[in-house]
């Protein structure tokens, strides 16, 4: 009867053959609250109770219920929680249970110990593992908490680093916590065992397939694996995936590679042997989307270079990953594959975490003669899940009013076009750079579509007014005579050449652009004006966080029938050469110093940018950098009328960009090389933002 959970007490008595019974019942639950509770709310809790409302209340579960709301606590990192049961009765035996909660602080972590480590000490390999000791300055991170399950993936971490440096027999002997007296800190300590490290010795190639020859992939191998290197296991995994790929591409969809590792202790060397053989044939059943709220099945599903029923092929996949990364709307994908119903079939399971798409931005910047300016900007990258674009931008400044307002829809008429408009109104003061106003009002249709995979082009039809007004009297006579209004119509298109890893923050790959825009097709002007730019993104090292990069432009433009005005050509300066302000270099009037703008353009960067060595959690990032650039050619220039050298210019500088909770932040400071005396130098430059 106890065991029925119904009753507090039961009792028998026996007299003249006649068993009697009592029995006292359990009340009734009539609600549970909870009192206390700040870290986690209500619902949160309730949904680990057993015990409900109109439930038979019994103290075995309403302890079992205690220690399940201890065990919630202790995976947010609160050890030192408590929580109390209180009853209150009510008439008609009912009972209200409230649950007195007191979280106490967050658990930390005192101190990381690591034993057994002799080829890395303990400050690398806490740089390895996602736990980290506690700090005052450890507030935008939760890393410091102590959490169990992070401490299983730290053993995972620890393993890969290991293999990753040539130790292919370590182990992680026991990773211990240990609760200190008053309960508010954890020590934690992982036992290793290193083994000892292997390099790479023999590297062979074998395939079950007639028609590959090994030998023609041995190039692939050797891009990742020399023999006589210290053995890595992110290279072999890398050499599969270069396999995989160039064998799949030759149209072996059903491939398996497998890597034959063979350990020589007594010389400490691996030798590897890739066997390639025709793996069992496998379709794509379905493709399950999973882990999205807000944005639609349709715009993740879109980006797949696989449909259901397709034969699988994990170069496809593996694109398709990237590209669903591109779209910069979730914080991770994962992409698996699971079981179908048959051993044939593979089900495709994409499990993404959604981020904030919606931007708030603030830009600010800093010129020598200039002043600050700022930016403001309004963006939403998913509108209404649906992956569209919508921008709105205003610029406010001592000098430049701007308001932009754009829209794009990246599969016009479902079809993989990238179709939208842009109005704006732009209000400049240009009178300390070249002594007039400026204002344009206009509008842009524009479309693009891709040839393949990483060729794109997109055309562009463009209606601007354009007016210069207040035009000094003493400003340069090549201003003066353009002081009116026109109309341009420009048809314009870029073509696009993009083998970079990533086009939100590239580490490795690169690109090139074509743009060619003709003012001719009605309207004031005819022109033809044309850009070159391009970039390469080099890593020189396995984790990506060094980064060699080199990006370069050029331009020119050329009247056709009529002298390019100044708003045609090309402004150097500023974000394309840091040192100098915007329109800080090209040809310049002599006598009043007014820009004029360039016919022709270069400009170039290289780059380094690099960790600062402190702790991930800073997400700081340093750079150094170098700039070259010039500018020339003006029409209609007398002799002697305008600084048009042509001569190279260069920067030097050094930045710092930091990820901030509240967007990215950036800091430049460079300084002027090789510069002419008409130029206008700017050393400091800074942008801000936040996202909401």
């Amino acid at each position: 009867m106890f065991s029925t959970g119904l009753f507090a007490d039961v009792s028998f008595s026996f007299n003249q053959g006649i068993l009697k019974v009592n029995v006292v019942e359990n009340p009734i639950i009539n609600r549970i609250a909870f009192e206390g509770n700040q870290r986690l709310k209500d619902d949160v809790l309730s949904a680990e109770l057993q015990l409900r409302p109109r439930v038979v209340y019994t103290r075995t579960k309403v302890q079992s219920d205690v220690q399940r709301v201890l065990e919630l606590y202790r995976r947010s990192g609160r050890f030192a929680a408590t929580v109390e049961p209180k009853v209150i009765q009510l008439e008609q035996n009912r009972v209200d249970l409230v649950f007195e909660v007191d979280e106490g602080d967050a658990t930390g972590i005192r101190k990381i110990n690591f034993v057994g480590n002799k080829a890395f000490d303990d400050g690398e390999l806490s740089d390895v593992i996602r736990t980290t000791e506690s700090a005052w300055w450890k507030i935008l991170t939760s890393d410091d908490n102590y959490d169990p399950d992070r401490v299983t993936f730290d053993r995972e971490l620890l393993r890969r680093f290991y293999l990753a440096a040539g130790y292919a027999d370590f182990q992680v002997l026991s990773s211990v916590a240990e609760l200190t007296p008053d309960r508010s800190d954890f020590f934690v300590t992982y036992t290793v065992s290193e083994g000892k490290r292997y390099q790479f010795g023999n590297i062979n190639i074998v395939s079950q397939i007639d028609k590959i020859d090994p030998e023609t992939l041995r190039p692939l191998i050797e891009e990742e694996i020399q023999a006589g290197e210290w053995y890595n296991a992110n290279l072999v995994d890398d050499a599969v995936d270069a396999l995989t790929t160039s064998v799949g591409d030759q149209g072996y969809a059903f491939i398996d590679i497998r890597p034959n590792v063979q350990r020589n202790r007594e010389n400490g060397t691996i030798d590897l042997t890739f066997t390639i053989a025709e793996g069992p044939k496998v379709y794509v059943e379905r493709i399950n989307v999973v882990g999205n709220v807000r944005t639609l099945d349709e715009v993740i599903r879109r980006e797949f270079r696989l449909v259901e029923g397709d034969a699988f092929s994990s170069s496809k996949m593996k694109r398709s990953k990237q590209r669903i990364e591109n779209l910069n709307f979730f914080k991770t994908v994962d992409v698996k594959t699971l079981p179908g119903k048959t051993p044939d079939q593979t089900v495709i399971e994409v499990d993404v975490e959604e981020k904030s798409t919606g931007e708030f931005s603030i830009g600010a910047g800093y010129g020598t003669d200039d002043g600050a300016f700022g930016q403001l900007g309004i963006r939403e990258r998913n509108l209404l899940g649906k992956g569209q674009d919508l921008r709105l931008n205003f610029t406010l400044g001592s000098s430049d009013q701007q308001i932009d307002l754009s829209f794009t829809e990246p599969y016009f008429l479902d079809r993989e076009i990238a179709a939208g408009f842009d109005i704006y109104r732009r209000e400049e003061d240009n009178q300390d750079e070249s002594s007039y106003d400026e204002e344009q009002t206009g509008g842009r249709l524009r479309a693009g579509f891709k040839y393949t995979e990483d060729l794109s082009h997109s055309f562009r039809y463009t209606i601007e007014q354009n007016s210069y007004s207040d035009v000094d009297s003493d400003a340069s006579r090549l201003l003066r005579e353009e002081e009116n209004e026109f109309i341009e119509l420009v048809v314009g298109h870029t073509l696009t050449y993009d083998k970079r890893d990533s086009t939100i923050a590239p580490t490795e790959g690169y690109f090139a652009r074509l743009s060619n825009d003709f003012a001719g097709v009605g309207g004031d002007e005819t022109y033809l004006k044309s850009r070159v730019e391009g970039g390469y993104f080099y890593p020189l090292d396995r984790e990506h966080e060094w980064i060699l990069s080199t990006r370069g432009s050029t331009g020119y433009i050329v009247g056709i029938g009529d002298d390019t005005r100044i708003s045609q050509r090309f402004m150097l300066g500023g974000s394309n050469l840091r040192g100098f302000e915007s329109a800080g270099v090209g040809p310049r009037d002599i006598s009043t110093g007014d820009a004029l703008g360039g016919k022709m353009f270069y400009a170039g960067t290289v780059q380094m940018d690099f960790p600062l060595g402190l702790p991930s959690e800073f997400a700081l990032k340093g750079r150094v950098f170098s700039d070259f650039g010039s500018s020339e050619g003006v029409d209609g220039a007398r002799a002697g009328e305008v600084y048009d050298t042509g001569s190279i210019r260069g920067s030097v500088g050094v930045g710092v960009g930091w990820e901030s909770p509240f967007g990215p932040i950036g800091v430049d400071l460079s300084q002027a090389i090789l510069k002419e005396d008409h130029d206008k130098e700017e050393v400091f430059r800074l942008n801000f933002g936040t996202r909401f």
